[in-house]
């Protein structure tokens, strides 16, 4: 195990932490602040996917707009330019990028089959419609050219399904009645059939609990996710790998989640929650948010309570972050996409990552004002860095760390990416770092 780029992390995120605080030097009076990280390297405390970072494609169109901004262009799943060289390189860099296509209008989404004699339509803006938008269409050529694009970048895809289809809904917002699972399962077939790979089905977006728009209960989405289960038996009948079965993708509410795993024991492998722990976009405070260390301690509880529920769970499905954009309704720009968004990113990866999440979905890879890249030049954010960095440095294994002399200061340690994996038996690594700065 090299734990040697464990350090040189720690050391960027004190120079990261540095150059929030101003200039350093050495001052007159010598002040000195000492600071320790320890590494118990004895065991791991976790263990992430190997393509534990993931981005996100979402399905809104231009006309998607936040608090009189409109930061979505033309990235959308439906109108995306696929031949952009830096939109390929960019997934290309990873080898591979999980990427999850989904968002709140995947509940909108109808798939275009064969047999169809109605045109398939675009998404039109109707703020009398659910989500503000109505239905819209996958054409199947442009599922084509979407899956012979991801084949060509290495990408592993993840996509969310329509989980609203076949509904009625009460006033209060509650999809009543069993998922009509019929142009689902006409979707996955041609899939299957046209030979694509898709690393995982997601059934749903955000219907879970109190639901954003609607919501459905704990018990009715589990027999639905059972209902999924078995499509995609059928369909990958004869094949070794599968795809894996994946929900609810939404925020956590312990109790519905509870409910939710214990009655998807066989069906469900993977368990997704979003995170949005800073709030709305158009929070005039949200730079504050991402430079105070004590906001930040917040964001540990729904990675806490849902690994929780799996440990006392039957099951064997295991937590993703399907969705985190930091702050909801696309962002803020010069925030979401600058170098300061950094410290709750690469925070979050790590804090994750320490509570055996596996995978982490960044919100989005090109889209909205949290986008990796510019929606506009398809040019790297900040924070596309820092994903590829965590990507090519940042080991399966996750090490207790911990950091003493500064509450502003955290530290994550993994096993190296390179390394054997085989752990050293009793080590623990202490280091001394002491540095000086201005006091004022």
């Amino acid at each position: 195990m090299k734990l040697g780029f464990v350090f040189m992390l720690l050391l960027l995120y004190l120079w990261l932490h540095w150059m929030n605080e101003g200039s350093f030097f050495v001052s007159s009076k010598g002040t000195v602040i000492s600071c320790t990280v320890s590494i118990n390297g004895t065991d791991s405390i976790a263990k992430t996917d190997y393509s534990f970072i993931c981005a996100t494609l979402d399905w809104w169109p231009p006309e998607k707009c936040d608090y009189g901004t409109c930061s979505w262009g033309r990235a959308s799943l439906l109108n995306l330019d696929l031949a952009n060289p830096i939109l390929l390189n960019a997934i290309k860099a990873f080898s591979p990028l999980k990427i999850r296509m989904g968002g709140t209008l995947q509940d909108n989404v109808i798939y275009e089959t064969k047999d169809d004699k109605v045109k398939c339509a675009p998404f039109v803006q109707n703020g009398s419609e659910l989500f503000g938008f109505s239905t819209g269409c996958l054409p199947l050529s442009r599922w084509d050219q979407l899956n012979v694009f991801f084949k060509k970048a290495g990408a592993m895809v993840v996509f969310g399904l329509n989980a609203l289809s076949g509904r009625t809904f009460r006033p209060d917002g509650s999809a009543i009645g069993a998922w009509n699972s019929s142009n689902a399962e006409s979707l996955i077939r041609y899939t299957v059939n046209k030979g694509y790979t898709i690393h995982g089905w997601e059934l749903g977006n955000e219907l879970c609990g109190s639901g954003i728009g609607a919501k459905i209960s704990a018990e009715q989405y589990a027999a639905d996710v059972n209902s999924l289960k078995s499509i995609v038996d059928n369909v990958s009948r004869g094949f070794k790998v599968k795809p894996l079965v994946i929900a609810p993708g939404g925020f956590i509410d312990t109790d519905w989640f509870t409910q939710f795993v214990e009655k998807t024991p066989k069906s469900l492998q993977v368990v997704t929650q979003h995170i949005y722990n800073l709030g709305p976009g158009n929070d005039n405070q949200l730079m504050n948010k991402i430079l105070d260390a004590s906001y930040e301690d917040g964001g540990r509880q729904p990675f806490r309570d849902l690994q929780a529920i799996l440990k006392s769970s039957s099951t064997s499905a295991v937590a993703w972050v399907g969705e985190a954009g930091g702050a909801y309704n696309s962002g803020r720009n010069h925030v979401s996409n600058s170098f300061a968004n950094s410290f709750w990113y690469m925070d979050q990866l790590g804090m994750a990552a320490s509570y055996d999440t596996k995978t982490y979905c960044r919100q989005t890879l090109i889209g909205g004002n949290y986008g990796l890249l510019d929606t506009a030049t398809f040019v790297p954010h900040p924070d596309y860095y820092s994903a590829l960095l965590w990507h090519r440095l940042m080991g399966r294994k996750v090490l207790s760390t911990s950091f003493y002399g500064m509450k502003s200061v955290r530290a994550y340690g993994h096993c190296s990416k390179q390394s054997n994996g085989r752990m050293p038996p009793k080590v623990n690594t202490t280091l001394q770092i002491s540095y000086t700065r201005k006091i004022e």
